[in-house]
């Protein structure tokens, strides 16, 4: 069953976030997980939109992304993250 980590990013610092991300997808791709949206200007449908960035990443399953999200290799990078932007995250499970 696949599981689909979801999140709201408000960027405070550009140039600390360009950080986590050259190196975001190859650590993504090494515990199975795949981009399926990003998106700078979502269509706000109902409520408020108060972020700059909106990710969608799919794993295959709830260890893949545990694997990915506690691993070493992402906590080395996950701290540009965090200082860099006000993040909402989930993890959802699919269908």
């Amino acid at each position: 069953m696949s599981y689909y980590f979801i999140a709201n990013i408000k960027i405070k610092d550009p140039e600390e976030y360009q950080l986590y991300i050259q190196n975001a997808g190859e650590v993504f791709r090494k515990y199975n997980g795949k981009y399926l949206a990003i998106d700078n200007d979502p269509l706000v449908l109902e409520g408020s939109w108060e972020y700059s960035r909106h990710v969608i990443i799919e794993f295959n399953s709830k260890e893949d992304f545990k694997a990915w999200y506690y691993s070493n290799e992402y906590q080395k990078i996950h701290k540009f993250r965090l200082n860099a932007a006000v993040c909402d995250t989930v993890l959802v499970e699919g269908l």
